[in-house]
């Protein structure tokens, strides 16, 4: 199943209430959230630095579909 730009959201929009977020943040997020491996597995990928919201993540995976 592909990953989306929706579903991704889902999981780690929250993870920005706080401020900026890294990829070890993300991750955390997501696995609270019970994401799907496909999504951990797009968030690992994710360069290790600050991300001040999902439109800075967007950036870094490109290649991820907005999904419906």
């Amino acid at each position: 199943m592909t990953v989306t730009r929706a579903e991704l959201a889902s999981h780690i929009q929250a993870a920005f209430r706080q401020g900026p977020a890294n990829r070890t943040h993300l991750l955390a997020y997501a696995v609270g959230s019970h994401a799907r491996p496909e999504i951990i597995a797009a968030i690992a990928r994710l360069p290790d630095k600050s991300y001040t919201t999902i439109h800075d993540v967007w950036n870094d995976l490109a290649d991820v579909p907005a999904g419906l």
